[in-house]
């Protein structure tokens, strides 16, 4: 498989329906690492330059972004409303996904079985490389979840983790963002 190593120069970060009232409906545990690491994600990419979109399904109902993610978005964030599963389905985000011109698109959110899955696979059809962040990911089931991470690695997602996006992101020690992705983590 081609496209393993991420590049901030190539990537594009999704985040896909973390929303008020579907984080609420979560577990707690798991929601707290999934909000977490969304947040960690979105801080680093706006360090390095990674485009961000974020996805809100239904917004009139589900309410939006929850404040500890939509507080580290880099400016120029753009928040597409939508009722499609499959964020690729929605025109809006097609269009504007397709107007960063990056081919790996590393994806968070909210169902990891539902929503996660569905733009996984509808990314992977349009030839792009895309990595799903476990740890920032999260359904109401954890067995949803587990199974969620499956589905991505057949459809042709990598499933990875948080810290592995940031370290490939970043590929050396040292400098200022390292510094600052670092503390991060701790």
């Amino acid at each position: 498989m081609t496209g393993m190593n991420l590049s901030p120069e190539r990537s594009a970060l999704a985040i896909i329906d973390i929303q008020e009232r579907l984080v609420a409906a979560m577990p707690e545990a798991e929601r707290e690492r999934c909000v977490k690491n969304a947040a960690i994600l979105a801080e680093a990419a706006g360090l390095l330059g990674v485009p961000v979109l974020v996805s809100e399904q239904y917004p009139k109902g589900l309410l939006h972004t929850v404040a500890p993610i939509a507080e580290k978005l880099p400016e120029g964030t753009q928040v597409i409303e939508k009722v499609e599963f499959d964020a690729c389905a929605n025109g809006d985000f097609a269009a504007k996904l397709d107007a960063l011109g990056r081919d790996q698109v590393i994806l968070t959110g909210m169902e990891a079985h539902i929503c996660v899955f569905q733009t996984a696979r509808g990314l992977v059809e349009t030839g792009r490389t895309v990595h799903v962040a476990y740890d920032a990911t999260c359904s109401r089931l954890v067995e949803h979840r587990d199974a969620a991470r499956e589905l991505w690695a057949k459809v042709g997602a990598v499933p990875t983790i948080t810290e592995t996006v940031l370290f490939d992101w970043l590929g050396k020690a040292g400098g200022d963002a390292f510094k600052t992705i670092s503390k991060l983590i701790r």
